[in-house]
Formats: C-alpha cells, sequence, structure tokens
C-alpha cells in the first residue's frame, strides 16, 4: 500500500512547474523585462515631459500612479528573476520560496475612473499591461507554490486506489 503512494505521488505532475521551466516562461520572461524597459524609458523621458503639463489633481494622480506602477514592476522582476534563477539551477526551489517571501505580488488593482481620465493615454496603457503581467505571474506563482504546498499532503483518493489495487493483485 505505501508503494503505491510512494509510487504515485512520484508521478504526480506539477504543471505550473513544467510551464515555468518551459518555454512559455521565457516569453513571459522577456515581457516582464521589456515592460520593465519600456516603463522606465517612458517615465525618464516622454512622461517626464507630459507630466509637466498636467493640472494639480492629474499631476498628483501621475506621482501616484507612477510610483505605484515603477513598485509593481520591481515586484514582479524580483519574481521573474527568482524563477529564473530556479530554472538554471542557481536556487533550489526551497531557497527560492525563502526569498519569494519578500516579494508582494499583491492583486492587480484597478484604478478610479475619473483619476484615470486625468492620466497621458501612455501611461494608463503601462498601468494596464502591468496589471495583466502581475495576473500572469499570480496564476503561475499560485500553481507552482501553492500546488506544492498541496501536493506535500497524502492524496486520499490514491490511497483508496492502492487499497483496491492491492486487493485486486494480492487475489
Amino acid at each position: 500500500m505505501a508503494d503505491f503512494r510512494d509510487r504515485s505521488s512520484a508521478r504526480t505532475v506539477n504543471l505550473g512547474e513544467r510551464m515555468a521551466t518551459s518555454q512559455a516562461f521565457g516569453g513571459l520572461f522577456r515581457d516582464g523585462m521589456g515592460l520593465v524597459e519600456q516603463t522606465a524609458a517612458y517615465l525618464d523621458g516622454p512622461g517626464r515631459e507630459e507630466s509637466r503639463g498636467l493640472g494639480r489633481a492629474a499631476a498628483l494622480a501621475y506621482a501616484r500612479e507612477s510610483m505605484r506602477l515603477t513598485t509593481r514592476l520591481m515586484q514582479l522582476a524580483s519574481w521573474l528573476l527568482l524563477q529564473r534563477a530556479v530554472n538554471e539551477g542557481e536556487l533550489t526551489r526551497t531557497e527560492a520560496l525563502r526569498e519569494k517571501a519578500k516579494v508582494d505580488l499583491g492583486r492587480p488593482e484597478a484604478i478610479d475612473n475619473e483619476e484615470a481620465r486625468l492620466l497621458p493615454e501612455r501611461l494608463r496603457g503601462l498601468i494596464e499591461e502591468t496589471r495583466e503581467l502581475q495576473g500572469r505571474i499570480v496564476r503561475l506563482d499560485a500553481s507552482i507554490y501553492r500546488a506544492g504546498e498541496a501536493s506535500a499532503e497524502p492524496n486520499p483518493v490514491n490511497r483508496q486506489i492502492g487499497l483496491l489495487r492491492a486487493v485486486f493483485e494480492a487475489g
């Protein structure tokens, strides 16, 4: 019986981990790091110029949302770099889990529609792209790390299947 459980858990495939080491992760990594670069270029160049022409309420909204955007991107980039380090064997999953505790992925938050209208179009676009990236990363993170936590617990269905198999193999 115990032998069956050991074999069945060894065959369990964590789809999140598989995705995290696939070419799809490479695309996610490139998208994320590219978005970091695009945002930095915008905020240091055209965004700075656009913010100078804003009224008081719009300038406050711009400052608040650009800080949120920068913070969110740095957290996402940290997660992507940690996952890449695991994929490349520089960190174990356990080490990454410890480091990941310092990363706040949060949940994609909506911007107030009234405030959004005050912001330059390109900043609104970057905010939306970042929220979409954040959603993808949050889902992948849950798939990798929460599935791993759940698989550590014995599966009662596997136990029952093991018992049935033992009965039929003995008979």
